[in-house]
């Protein structure tokens, strides 16, 4: 894809920064009128949808303001616009937005299902876009070297397919990764850091939907080069690479030795680049990227979440001093928060591209639900988040959880706390966020780390239930240390959670259990479900699993 190239023409590298900083400076510039951006952002999105099947059913041409919008449109989720993007992709015109879908970004949705979500030009220039380039300013602007060299950044994520599946209509139907938008939006400063590196289109065939080969054989060129930047987004990404670097070791040293690809001659070969691996394996005993490229300067993906839990011991993986910079708070239907600077977390609204409204976490998102607005948020609090866009999405529920974090230049500040899905066996419906902060306090008060974590409710006995922890630990725990952990998760999450508090004193959830699992179980598990053929970017970090069959190929174990 032309586009791609560009990184590797001069000038390009200044071109990109000048604008990702423009595209940041435009939007912390819009947060302290975010009141007045809002109400135009909503009254764009009503005008330029108002002749469409959605804007005429709901009347948006008497729609004025926020609290016209809140009484006319019913909060909904993506089966309730299912409908008409089914319509759409199947060539119907004028239904949910105006202007004509190019591509549909896939998402995996609650089912399994994947989901359409209809971008158009509008959307992009609107929506997405300054809040695409405004992502990478802190990446840019503290790591400047990551933009010098086409193979500065391995980019986990970037995966282009060359015939790509379409909807009926005959537009793709791909990951936002897949998708070159200098050739379909014409913005030829868009393509990715890391896109023009040896090993961003492969040199060598390989099945579309084998990712794992298409995984070792990045890694396999990548070993060769000085990287200073992963960038993964999914986190499990990132933490799959110490674990992949390992699995692969001794055929990622032999074809670096005899200058081949897949077993395909590619190259010249390079004994020297192999004894050197193999002298650092060695003496070290183990393979870590620190080892492989001792020059790492950032991690670029979601930092929160049950990340946030094992970043800790993943960051050693890649050497002291190494900064984890979040990603954007956003989906695939839509931005909510953008990071600024290079706080670990936090991102400010994206105040010119959408309508945003929240919701308490603990509230059951119905259509008729109380909503609130940025500006009555408050900080330490958890909300559903509910989002309006030009592109065709309406009091949309994305199923996000956030965190206000704090407010800068007028806006709040948000960090992602989990999906909006609940574990509620008993009536506890507890939320990640609740189990990934008692999981975290449990770790501090005991000093313990651990490579990931999943949890489910099984039998105790009797009437009574309890949650059942599988845990990876980082290093390995004494058996007094699982006692003190439990017994403090359990203490943690009473206090995180009146429903959790109330199902253990009245009987119906027994204490939680503790199942210790290899080191790199949930590596295991990981590769396991991209062989399977879902995309990497696809497969990650779920903190609930209370399907049988996946729990039992996680912990080998039986469910109970």
């Amino acid at each position: 894809m032309t586009t791609e190239h560009g990184w590797a023409s001069p000038g390009h590298a200044d071109r990109y920064r000048t604008r990702v900083l423009a595209e940041r400076d435009a939007l912390r510039a819009a947060l302290p009128d975010l009141r007045e951006r809002q109400q135009h952002v909503l009254t764009d999105l009503l005008e330029f949808n108002a002749g469409t099947e959605f804007g005429r059913t709901h009347d948006f041409g008497r729609i004025r303001d926020l609290d016209d919008f809140r009484k006319a449109v019913p909060v909904q989720d993506y089966a309730a616009h299912a409908p008409l993007i089914e319509r759409m992709a199947a060539g119907e015109q004028n239904l949910l937005s105006a202007d004509r879908p190019v591509v549909y970004f896939t998402s995996s949705g609650s089912t399994g299902a994947h989901k359409k979500i209809p971008i158009t030009p509008r959307f992009m220039r609107t929506v997405f876009f300054p809040f695409y380039y405004a992502a990478w300013a802190p990446l840019i602007e503290n790591f400047p070297e990551v933009a010098q060299r086409p193979d500065a950044v391995l980019n986990l994520k970037h995966d282009p397919l060359a015939a790509p599946p379409t909807t009926r209509d005959g537009h793709p139907h791909v990951g936002a990764s897949q998708v070159d938008f200098g050739e379909k939006f014409g913005e030829p400063l868009s393509a990715e850091l890391g896109t023009a590196a040896p090993w961003a289109t492969l040199p060598v065939e390989v099945a579309p939907g084998d990712h794992l080969e298409k995984m070792y054989l990045r890694l396999r060129l990548a070993v060769q080069s000085d990287v200073r930047c992963l960038i993964g987004i999914n986190p499990a990404m990132i933490a799959a690479v110490p674990y992949q670097l390992n699995l692969w070791w001794e055929r990622i040293v032999r074809e670096v030795r005899d200058g081949t690809l897949g077993g395909v001659r590619h190259g010249r070969p390079d004994p020297a680049r192999a004894a050197e691996l193999e002298r650092l394996a060695e003496y070290f005993g183990t393979v870590t990227p620190a080892l492989v490229w001792p020059r790492i300067r950032a991690l670029f993906g979601w930092t929160t979440g049950v990340a946030s839990l094992y970043l800790p011991a993943l960051r050693e993986d890649f050497g002291t001093g190494v900064s984890a910079l979040p990603a954007p708070v956003a989906a695939s239907e839509g931005p909510v928060g953008v990071p600024r600077d290079r706080h670990g977390s936090a991102g400010s609204l994206v105040a010119t591209a959408a309508v945003y409204e929240f919701v308490d976490a603990d509230a059951d998102l119905t259509p008729d639900v109380a909503t609130l607005l940025p500006h009555e948020v408050e900080p330490g609090r958890e909300y559903h988040v509910v989002f309006s866009h030009v592109g065709g999405l309406y009091r949309y529920a994305v199923g996000d959880v956030v965190q206000v974090v704090d407010s800068a230049d007028g806006a709040p500040r948000v960090r992602y706390a989990g999906r909006a899905n609940r574990s509620d066996a008993v009536g506890e419906r507890l939320r990640e966020s609740q189990v990934v902060r008692a999981l975290r306090t449990a770790l501090e008060s005991t000093g313990l780390g651990l490579r990931n974590v999943a949890c489910r409710v099984e039998p105790a006995g009797g009437t009574a239930r309890r949650y059942v922890f599988a845990v990876a630990p980082a290093l390995p725990w004494q058996d007094a240390e699982r006692t003190r952990f439990t017994a403090l998760l359990d203490a943690a999450l009473r206090r995180e959670s009146a429903g959790y508090h109330r199902a253990r004193a009245e009987g119906r959830l027994d204490p939680p259990a503790l199942l210790p699992l290899a080191p790199e179980a949930f590596h295991r598990d990981w590769h396991t479900a991209v062989g399977g053929g879902v995309r990497p970017t696809q497969v990650k970090d779920r903190l609930f699993r209370q399907d049988d069959l996946l729990w039992q190929r996680l912990t080998g174990t039986p469910a109970a």
